[in-house]
């Protein structure tokens, strides 16, 4: 493997990863047009942040441990297809949107993980 594809290999899922956060951490904005107190809105942002926490925190086990990310950001697409199934917003396009970039980060969190060896060796 050449060496601009190996890197390319292996930066490719951290950065979409941080993107994908980054995307998720604007639906938190919301809650600063509800008209609410400086606590109870701090309160809700926070809440809001949730999913960006865990992303982030996967990220984190992620960068040395691929197969792990691999496995859990499949499965956090996995599991948002899962819950929104029957809900109003259970469309393809939202399915493509929300979980086709932690499915996406999986996948190549698991390349990653499978060629190692070669992406380690004279980076």
């Amino acid at each position: 493997m050449e060496r601009p594809l190996k890197r390319l290999l292996y930066w490719t899922p951290r950065v979409l990863c941080i993107v994908f956060a980054a995307f998720i951490s604007i639906f938190a904005a919301d809650v600063f047009g509800e008209g609410r107190g400086f606590w109870q809105t701090a309160l809700a942002f926070l809440m809001h942040l949730i999913p960006t926490f865990l992303i982030v925190a996967i990220l984190v086990v992620s960068w040395r441990r691929e197969w792990i990310g691999g496995i859990l950001f499949i499965l956090l697409g996995v599991l948002y297809i899962v819950w929104a199934w029957d809900k109003p917003f259970g469309i393809w396009s939202t399915f493509l949107m929300i979980a086709g970039p932690p499915v996406l980060t999986g996948a190549l969190f698991l390349l990653n993980w499978r060629y190692r060896a070669e992406l380690r060796a004279g980076s």
